[in-house]
């Protein structure tokens, strides 16, 4: 009896130091937290081993996330993975439909976005465009000649309106003269003309009568502008001084018409459009209802395959400018102790109480061996 009592309690000893000793060992992973000193010296193991390596415990994860868990090959395994595209596509699909749903005008969305006033600021980026525009073309072609820069479609067309220019011209000065106004200034150019010719042209004038010399001039001068001769004149001329404005500097359009004035009148063009388009007032949904299937069905999943490829190329330089290593390293350093230990119990805990019953085991067997060898001694 007294044999099998000391045997239970040699193997009963050797347990319970066993346990204690792989238990302290494990709670000495974290605590102390902080060193403890007596007399002005640092205690031994203190403090415990994760809180005085927590340094490198956080350079060692983040190198150990990017060089074995998140490595270029995994995500581009995963990206390429069908499930995950198909995953991905869905879930676009689901966005992209949602958001065709939405009442939203255009002009609300901008305003959702951050643009208080949306038609003021496109028209103020489209004046900076169009403005910057015009003055790089213009850069380009002010030394060139106008017949080298405007199209031969162009050119045609000038010289035939040419011909309409004087027409037109002719027209309205034959309706002007025609008219009790025109009428009158033939009458005043008349009296003019007497009167830069002195005494004689008085005399003229007191003989010829002026009102029976403007009834015989009128019908000379509307005579001569509707001859045909007389358009075909006005037409050459016109063409003549469009030959020769051919052969200029594009800048000399820009100087007759004046530089500012153009662009001013651009500005103002571009603005009013931008204020009287109604495009603004539009729901989204309404203006892309006729291309749903198309974007649901076809868009997507092609933008999403895209997306995919342009990632796999570029995941390591993604990696790199992401420095992942840092973050994790970053954040680690941030913890706690008492994180750290909750974070490693979580996943671990399971483990740790084996190591414990380990140790409790083997120490119950080196009780047995202790027993036997008093016994046998």
């Amino acid at each position: 009896m007294k044999t099998v009592l000391y045997f239970l309690f040699t193997i009963a000893v050797g347990a319970i130091i066993g346990g204690v000793t792989n238990a302290l060992a494990i709670k000495m992973l974290f605590r102390p937290y902080k060193p403890i000193y007596v007399y002005g010296k640092r205690l031994p193991f203190t403090p415990g081993l994760i809180p005085k390596r927590r340094e490198e415990l956080a350079h060692q994860l983040g190198k150990m996330v990017v060089e074995h868990l998140l490595t270029p090959q995994g995500i581009r395994k995963k990206l390429m993975d069908q499930e995950f595209i198909s995953s991905a596509v869905n879930w676009v699909q689901q966005f992209a439909e949602k958001w065709m749903d939405d009442e939203k005008t255009i002009h609300e969305w901008m305003q959702y976005f951050g643009i208080k006033e949306p038609k003021k600021w496109i028209g103020a980026k489209a004046v900076d465009w169009v403005d910057q525009e015009y003055e790089q073309w213009m850069r380009q072609i002010r030394t060139k000649k106008i017949n080298e820069v405007l199209p031969q479609e162009v050119r045609s067309k000038m010289e035939e309106g040419c011909k309409d220019m004087a027409g037109y011209i002719a027209d309205r000065a034959l309706d002007y003269f025609q008219s009790e106004e025109g009428k009158k200034r033939i009458g005043k150019m008349i009296d003019e003309f007497f009167v830069g010719r002195g005494m004689l042209g008085g005399m003229l004038q007191m003989f010829l009568g002026n009102v029976n010399l403007v009834d015989k001039v009128q019908p000379e001068i509307i005579k001569f502008l509707s001859h045909q001769g007389t358009r075909d004149m006005l037409a050459q001329l016109l063409l003549k001084e469009w030959n020769k404005l051919e052969n200029s500097p594009f800048a000399k359009i820009e100087e007759i018409v004046g530089r500012e004035r153009i662009r001013q009148t651009i500005r103002q063009f571009v603005a009013g459009m931008v204020e009287m388009n109604e495009i603004f007032d539009r729901k989204v949904a309404d203006m892309i209802a006729p291309y749903r299937t198309q974007i649901i069905d076809g868009w997507v999943p092609k933008a999403v395959s895209k997306a995919g490829e342009w990632v796999c190329s570029q995941v390591e330089t993604l990696i790199e400018r992401l420095q992942i290593a840092d973050i994790v390293r970053g954040e680690v350093e941030t913890f706690s102790v008492e994180r750290l230990e909750e974070m490693i119990l979580l996943i671990s805990q399971r483990e740790f109480k084996m190591i414990t019953y380990l140790g409790a085991l083997l120490g119950g067997i080196i009780g047995i061996f202790q027993a036997m060898a008093g016994l046998w001694i």
